[in-house]
């Protein structure tokens, strides 16, 4: 398995829509900024398809100090979540194959 990072979906954004690499990488920002200034607002994202981008409140909880084994208390928290879409689905399917 490979790991595709963020100059590869611009470099392929620019390949598919034929424009320059600095236009792709704008465009790519500004959808990742988009996404991200929703979630501030407590906004939920959806992209039809694709998946849905919201904002989750976890629970206060108690855990463990990965070195110590210490108990610790985890305090609670919002933290981003993605919910993903069929085809997204679809495609994750189709290239287990």
């Amino acid at each position: 398995m490979t790991t595709v990072g963020k100059s590869e979906i611009i470099q392929k954004v620019a390949e598919k829509s034929g424009i320059s690499n600095a236009k792709a990488s704008q465009a790519v920002n500004a959808t990742l900024d988009s996404i991200a200034d929703a979630l501030k607002k407590g906004e939920e994202v959806r992209i039809t398809g694709f998946g849905s981008f919201r904002v989750t409140h976890t629970k206060e909880k108690m855990g463990r100090h990965p070195r110590t084994g210490e108990p610790i208390q985890i305090p609670a928290g919002k933290r981003p979540s993605f919910s993903p879409g069929s085809k997204l689905v679809e495609a994750a399917r189709s290239s287990a194959s």
